[in-house]
């Protein structure tokens, strides 16, 4: 067995992956990082179509010490972002740390606070920590459906080209930025597409007055005049939903993840896409709608989102409600030492610009962690952090909090050994190995979140059934 009991171990070598690796590297701290994929970039290399381009910024979506390309559009492709990546790796001379087609099955705590990985060869190996970055855009999120379908059903995760859409009927379900994607390019080369949603959403275009909407935003802007700004930006540039026949939203600005698009208001002015309500009812090649409508489809695509998920985790270590995960200052527990969910959280803007800020301040608290024998997360704790009760965040306020938590680190940094002077020795409470049967059990039965949601389709050049079962 390899002694790695010094280091920490990142799974994970997408864009917050890549982005602690280099932090961690900056700050001499010794690690590992593995990705169960055959290259790196994430979502960005496995998840995304080949028309995708970023909904935020070049601006804000860069690493801030590590520029894009000045010959990049200001929404870059995802061959722009997949170029980007491997070049900030090789920048950074992060390779020769990573891993590729590594899978993760099972981590536990061990004794003495050390942490045992065991990879799906069998291999296993102790650790002194563990930085979850296996991102958040894989666990597919099926519509649970009443009766079958004879056409063909998939999940946006799984649309890779126009081709899938060429000369189709195509039916979208979603309102998210995937879905008004698709619909968009079923407008252009499908027969028909339909856009159905359960409830209407905000379109906020990608640009105003020439400019990225997403680079209007200042730092020093509240929430709440982001919220006005934004809503006379959609009503002088799209006007009011009713005039698209859309029902208006019943949900403030940014309370949910924004759709940031054009084309949709566009194509239904031009009679190339429909709003339906959401779906009823399957019925061979119809489909029919909550207010009664029906339509034929050759395709249903499902956008509807994916679940937040670690299965190589025991329950003890399942701390996900919904899209969020219950640890303090976004990363840390309160009664384990050594683990660390990161990039779980979703900013309204680009991710390199708050990863730049978050992953230097993380590495204090690695050291921090060293030195106090209680979770870090006790101490935020202990300082009167709260749990975090959504997973949307606005990029100015992390902005904020992040110069504020810098500026005053070294007092907080002396408040938690204070708090970690009250405590005796401190150890993690060790879990059985995977190969105990009753633990296999307990991790089969006990993730929450993923729970049988079943789609079928009965096509006659298939027949396609799909349960989404715990993991």
């Amino acid at each position: 067995m390899l002694d790695t009991t010094h280091k920490h171990l990142i799974l994970g070598a997408g864009f917050v992956g890549l982005s602690m690796a280099e932090a961690l590297k900056s700050a001499s701290i010794p690690y590992d990082q593995v990705d169960a994929s055959d290259d790196i970039g994430g979502n960005w290399y496995h998840g995304v179509y080949e028309t995708a381009h970023i909904i935020s910024s070049r601006k804000i979506t860069q690493f801030t010490h590590f520029p894009m390309p000045d010959n990049y559009p200001d929404f870059p492709s995802a061959q722009n972002i997949r170029d980007y990546l491997n070049s900030f790796a090789d920048h950074f001379e992060l390779r020769k740390n990573i891993e590729l087609n590594r899978r993760v099955s099972y981590v536990r705590p061990v004794e003495n606070n050390f942490w045992e990985v065991t990879f799906d060869n069998g291999e296993q190996r102790i650790y002194k920590g563990i930085i979850i970055c296996n991102g958040h855009h894989w666990c597919k999120r099926f519509p649970k459906f009443s009766g079958e379908f004879d056409g063909e059903i998939i999940h946006s995760k799984d649309y890779k080209n126009p081709q899938q859409l060429r000369g189709k009927r195509v039916l979208v379900i979603g309102g998210g930025n995937s879905a008004c994607d698709i619909a968009s390019e079923a407008a252009r080369v499908g027969a028909k597409s339909v856009l159905s949603m359960r409830e209407s959403v905000w379109f906020i275009p990608k640009t105003f007055v020439g400019v990225p909407i997403s680079d209007l935003t200042e730092w020093w802007m509240p929430q709440w005049f982001q919220r006005f700004t934004t809503y006379i930006i959609i009503l002088l540039t799209f006007g009011k939903h009713k005039d698209y026949g859309l029902p208006e939203p019943k949900y403030r600005i940014f309370d949910k993840h924004p759709t940031l698009n054009n084309e949709v208001p566009y194509y239904i002015k031009h009679g190339r896409i429909t709003y339906k309500p959401e779906v009823r009812h399957l019925d061979g090649k119809e489909v029919e709608f909550a207010d009664g409508s029906r339509e034929t489809f050759d395709l249903i695509v499902c956008a509807t989102g994916f679940h937040l998920a670690y299965p190589f985790l025991s329950p003890e270590l399942q701390r996900v409600k919904g899209a969020t995960v219950k640890c303090y200052g976004g990363s840390f527990l309160e009664d384990y030492k050594g683990i660390y969910y990161i990039g779980w959280e979703q900013a309204r803007g680009g991710a390199g610009s708050v990863l730049s800020a978050f992953a230097p301040i993380f590495t204090r608290f690695l050291k921090l962690q060293d030195e106090i024998k209680i979770p870090v997360g006790l101490a935020l704790k202990k300082m009167g952090q709260q749990l975090p009760t959504t997973h949307l965040k606005d990029p100015q306020k992390i902005f904020w909090e992040l110069k504020l938590v810098n500026l005053f680190f070294q007092r907080m940094a002396q408040k938690a050994h204070r708090i970690d002077s009250q405590y005796s020795q401190v150890e993690n409470h060790p879990l059985p190995p995977l190969d105990s049967p009753k633990q296999k059990q307990r991790i089969s039965s006990d993730q929450p979140s993923i729970v049988n949601e079943t789609v079928h389709s009965n096509a006659s050049h298939q027949n396609f059934s799909v349960t989404k079962t715990k993991l």
